[in-house]
């Protein structure tokens, strides 16, 4: 039987112009952030939140998120690079041994590290709005999933964070890497996240009075997170020193999301009493 494999060949670069570049990625990672705002601003109207919180909100975590995912990359995947070269975690730049520098934006984004700079941001965000950091966090997590999802439709789109090889038929071969039929794993996790999106708006609209005081919080980060690290058996490895690990880094760092999420979940149920 003949198999004809997808291949996959997107130019990351949707245009130039005048060296400012635009691609698929940026468009897609704010498209996610911006569609997680829309309907965060009908769960504030629901939830009677002033609209002005929402807009402190969206800055406390755009930051937060950037800050943490690009930190998360570079001090847990490539710590002895960017511990060398401090400025580039921090400018789009690369540094040549020649003294050269070239403008290549922000090459390496870490989940991990977006969701705790997330959380960082939220309790700033509380302190200053005096907003309940568990009733805010609650809400950021009925949306989450929307948002990772948009993320990994954009490494789809940039033939990065591959899956290994593999002959079933919606195999895809990335011809930015290799000639190889892989896993198209980015989809994967990225249905997976729409799925688990799905299911927490399907809980808060039916469910908001009796779940409460973390619940959706220590949820988010059971689904996404176990996820995550079911999807990492099938992709290949960031990272050269993870060749040799029984689990590679990213499922080790999911594995503390886990924890935390299912404490919540128990803490919370609890806690929280259902209405007389």
């Amino acid at each position: 039987m003949i198999i004809n494999y997808i291949h996959w060949n997107p130019d990351p670069e949707i245009l130039n112009i005048f060296g400012f570049s635009i691609r698929y990625y940026g468009i897609l990672f704010v498209g996610g952030l911006i569609s997680c705002i829309y309907i965060l601003g009908w769960i504030f109207k629901r939830e009677k939140i002033p609209s002005k919180n929402l807009e402190k909100l969206s800055i406390y975590g755009m930051v937060g998120i950037m800050v943490g995912a690009r930190l998360g990359h570079c001090l847990f995947y490539e710590p002895s690079y960017y511990l060398s070269n401090p400025l580039e975690m921090i400018l789009p730049i690369t540094f040549f041994p020649d003294g050269g520098i070239k403008l290549i934006g922000y090459q390496g984004l870490a989940s991990h590290g977006g969701a705790l700079g997330l959380l960082i941001a939220l309790y700033f965000y509380s302190q200053k709005t005096k907003h309940s950091m568990i009733d805010i966090i609650d809400l950021i997590a009925v949306v989450a999933a929307l948002g990772c999802g948009f993320i990994r439709l954009a490494n789809f789109m940039n033939s990065e964070i591959i899956g290994m090889p593999t002959a079933k038929p919606w195999g895809v071969i990335f011809e930015r890497v290799d000639n190889i039929s892989r896993h198209p794993a980015q989809l994967y996790e990225a249905i997976s996240y729409f799925f688990i999106f799905a299911i927490m708006m399907i809980l808060y609209k039916k469910m908001r009075d009796r779940l409460k005081n973390g619940f959706f919080f220590g949820l988010i980060l059971v689904l996404t997170f176990t996820a995550r690290f079911i999807i990492e058996f099938i992709k290949e490895n960031q990272v050269g020193f993870e060749d040799g690990m029984t689990f590679n880094m990213g499922q080790l760092l999911s594995l503390p999301y886990i924890v935390v999420g299912i404490g919540f979940i128990i803490y919370r149920l609890w806690r929280t009493k259902s209405p007389a």
